[in-house]
């Protein structure tokens, strides 16, 4: 028993050293970010990107869960650089990796990037207009800014493939391996588990959970279900994926993450989540920790939830920043500057 309470303690020391480090590291990153950078350089630079991008939205709702998705796989990879965007000859760039193909939206980017240029030439960073379009589009239902965002960040120059597989969290993932990705971005708990109600917007793949509905065991047995799903979510997923029940990786197939309400942000996600209608293994995986599963609960409130959510996103938004002198600002989104 000693043997087994000393190793406790020392697991519980590595992993308040993790979370001090990640909380300094944080912190430094987002010295050199703050409201209203462009105040001065460029006045109207979020105005500019907010008309682009609602415009763009008004036609095309699904573009909201896009740009936030495209926010969250940018600042997992060397930070929230623009990373994300550049092109590569040889396909080896972040936009080329597995989990990055069903990315959209990079021409809005463009379109935002070109009129800014007009207004303001060489001024405004590529990495902020991810981060505003993710802002600006989940908000368009609200017609008001849901979070603040912070400026000054600065573009990468390096994208990685390899890095995007390694960063961005699976949906196939345990709550420990999810908890430990973002402890290394200096993100906690109540990040997780709030940043995961994005997942209120947008679809899902079936071949991203399809190995949930059909022969989950590997018994043979087609019918054989993940016991954690709600058995009559499960039959409705398993009549969306149809195709999969012969081939797991056929990617034909999307399905809205929150059906009936796919295109609105709000806390449904949560509602959801407590009802085991999770789409993914990585949101069921919330639910098998008391910690997480208590903050779930709490964000069942929709107050509580928007709350939450513009604390985390605000903190997701520092990761990994280049400000200063560090990086440049590039004159197109998808490359670099020569």
């Amino acid at each position: 028993m000693a043997k087994k309470e000393e190793l406790m303690m020392v697991s519980l020391a590595v992993a308040l050293v993790v979370f001090s480090v990640g909380m300094g590291i944080a912190s430094a990153q987002a010295a050199g970010l703050k409201k209203g950078f462009y105040k001065k350089s460029c006045p109207q630079a979020e105005a500019i990107a907010q008309e682009v991008v609602w415009g763009r939205v008004a036609g095309n709702p699904e573009l909201a869960a896009k740009f936030l998705r495209m926010f969250f796989h940018d600042c997992f990879v060397r930070g929230c650089d623009a990373s994300v965007l550049l092109d590569s000859a040889s396909n080896t760039a972040e936009k080329d990796a597995a989990p990055n193909l069903s990315l959209a939206g990079f021409e809005v980017i463009d379109e935002v990037k070109a009129a800014l240029e007009r207004a303001c030439p060489g001024v405004v960073s590529c990495a902020d207009i991810v981060a505003l379009a993710a802002r600006d589009s989940v908000s368009f239902q609200y017609k008001k800014n849901l979070w603040e965002v912070e400026t000054g960040r600065r573009d990468g120059t390096v994208s990685s493939d390899q890095e995007a597989l390694d960063n961005i969290p699976a949906p196939t993932s345990s709550f420990d391996i999810l908890l430990a990705n973002f402890s290394s971005k200096g993100l906690g708990l109540q990040d997780l588990v709030v940043l995961s109600g994005g997942h209120t917007i947008g679809v899902g793949h079936c071949n991203l959970f399809s190995s949930r509905l059909f022969n989950f065991t590997g018994k043979n047995n087609p019918g054989d279900i993940d016991p954690s799903l709600n058995p009559s979510y499960a039959k409705f997923l398993q009549g969306q994926c149809r195709r999969n029940l012969a081939d797991l990786n056929d990617n034909t197939t999307a399905v809205p993450m929150d059906p009936g309400s796919s295109l609105s942000f709000d806390n449904h996600y949560f509602v959801n989540l407590k009802a085991r209608q999770g789409m993914f293994t990585s949101d069921a995986a919330l639910l098998t920790n008391a910690r997480a599963a208590n903050i779930v609960d709490k964000l069942q409130e929709p107050g509580v939830f928007f709350d939450h959510f513009k604390n985390s996103i605000k903190r997701m938004g520092q990761i990994g920043v280049l400000t200063g002198s560090s990086g440049q600002i590039r004159k197109k989104c998808n490359v670099v500057n020569s």
